[in-house]
């Protein structure tokens, strides 16, 4: 039986997920930006807390974690390469680790580049992967550690993945990341068929910041860095996937 997802709408654009096994009763929280949002999902939902999963260290990640741990005695899971900028962890993970969770298993998957020793978890049964700062929806996070070439190794771990994977990502920033992305690849028929999509999940009150494997992949500019004709738009034929990568990256801070 697939877990069940919440996605909890925090702080000014950010997302915490609430993770829920109906056999175990288990549940997690991935990030815990502030502790409200999840208070209140809880209290809606009847779950009890089990898990805190934590993808990076930055505050609007971790702010809440230590109140909802005092309150629930959850474990907290994060990297094993972040621990000394992370609340004390429970488990220590890295890349490679699977780790049980309600009746399946979490991949563990190192997607620096937007800070060094940001990871994602991935839950192959449940067809989800919950990648923070690392892929966005149609963008990814800025490189605040790591190298363009850190973060392209990364995405390429995550594009990988099975195209039916839902991203769950960890801001809604849609409005920049749409602009920018129809500034580079305007002539893409799926990025203005995306583009009605968004429309419509805004209208309905639908999380935003959730895409598949398969629509990123079609649509995320920074994701098409490999594309030759992506490449040529760029004036950068004949140029490595990385370098291309960066030079989108660079174009996008400026834009």
């Amino acid at each position: 039986m697939p877990l069940e997802l919440l996605a909890l709408r925090c702080l000014s654009d950010n997302y915490a997920y609430l993770l829920h096994d109906a056999v175990s009763g288990q549940t997690a929280v991935v990030d815990v930006p502030e502790a409200g949002p999840v208070f209140a999902a809880l209290a809606d939902t009847g779950w009890a807390l089990s898990h805190i999963l934590i993808t990076h260290h930055h505050n609007d990640h971790i702010g809440g974690v230590e109140e909802l741990r005092a309150a629930t005695g959850a474990e907290v899971w994060g990297a094993k390469a972040d621990a000394h900028r992370l609340p004390p962890l429970d488990l220590a993970l890295a890349e490679g680790d699977r780790v049980a969770f309600g009746g399946e298993e979490a991949e563990i998957l190192d997607v620096s580049g937007h800070t060094i020793g940001h990871i994602a978890f991935h839950f192959p049964q449940s067809a989800l992967v919950f990648t923070a700062d690392s892929l966005m929806a149609l963008g990814c996070g800025r490189l605040f550690e790591g190298t363009a070439d850190q973060m392209w190794t990364s995405l390429s771990k995550l594009t990988a993945l099975p195209d039916q994977t839902r991203v769950c990502s960890g801001h809604d920033y849609l409005a920049g990341n749409a602009a920018f992305a129809q500034s580079v690849d305007a002539a893409n028929p799926a990025l203005a068929a995306r583009m009605d999509k968004l429309d419509e999940m805004r209208a309905k009150g639908e999380p935003m910041a959730i895409a598949t494997i398969a629509e990123e992949k079609a649509t995320n500019p920074f994701l098409r860095a490999s594309d030759p004709q992506m490449k040529a738009a760029l004036g950068m034929a004949g140029a490595s996937d990385a370098k291309a990568f960066a030079e989108l990256r660079a174009r996008k801070d400026r834009f």
